[in-house]
């Protein structure tokens, strides 16, 4: 008999042992995420890890101006606690909701003593947080390397696994801000996609219309990080 509660949809806590899990159920609060809601900001407290049910975060590095560009995404698979994993106490960076969701929200106090006390916990946390490392630092690489268009698909792949819904609530200054480029440069990269057939842009929303088409115009970084996800975490990524 399963020991998950129904509304439990976080695959990371899906994945613990049912005797860790039926430990931490007392302390796992279910919880809306709004578009553009920030859940931890950077250079604040970690008060609370958020596990998501449903929707995507978006992991941002924000600079003294007020600029800032995507580092990584949070979904189902995840959780905003890659910090808290390491001792940390304070977040230097800011988790922002990119599509709306629920998530379980767990205290920074019981997070930290479920590592202390929970060996199947700490070790599933520990192989998340490589995990999270590794789609960071493709992220960078990535970055660098590869033109707009192919990071434009590969972000998108990301919010399809995410989200279950070929139809994405982003606008096009969202896609500019998480790519770290121009509004312009974004507008240029997503006509390419629409007019290979990809991509149906809306007001406020992005229509997927071909997944496979996405993947061949999408550098290689997208399936990395999914076979390196999948490799830590294979129970909580598909």
């Amino acid at each position: 008999m399963s020991t998950a509660p129904s509304w439990l949809r976080n695959r990371l806590l899906l994945a613990l042992p049912s005797s860790n899990l039926r430990r931490l159920v007392p302390e796992l609060e279910p919880v809306p995420c709004e578009r553009n809601q920030v859940l931890l900001d950077a250079d604040s407290a970690i008060e609370s890890v958020f596990f998501p049910h449903s929707g995507v975060v978006s992991v941002m590095s924000v600079y003294e101006d007020g600029s800032v560009i995507e580092t990584a995404t949070i979904g189902r698979e995840g959780c905003t606690g890659f910090q808290a994993i390491l001792g940390g106490k304070e977040s230097s960076v800011r988790f922002l909701v990119q599509i709306p969701g629920t998530a379980t929200r767990m205290s920074r106090t019981a997070f930290m003593r479920a590592m202390k006390s929970m060996p199947g916990f700490r070790s599933l946390m520990h192989e998340y947080g490589q995990a999270f490392l590794e789609q960071v630092l493709v992220s960078g690489a990535c970055n660098g390397t590869h033109s707009v268009k192919e990071r434009l698909a590969r972000w998108l792949l990301m919010m399809r696994d995410r989200n279950d819904d070929n139809v994405l609530p982003i606008t096009q200054t969202l896609l500019a801000e998480m790519l770290g480029v121009q509004r312009p440069t974004v507008t240029n990269a997503l006509r390419d996609l629409a007019d290979a057939g990809l991509v149906a842009p809306a007001r406020r929303q992005i229509v997927l219309l071909d997944r496979h088409g996405l993947m061949e115009a999408s550098c290689e970084c997208y399936q990395v990080v999914r076979s390196r996800i999948a490799a830590h975490l294979p129970k909580t990524y598909e």
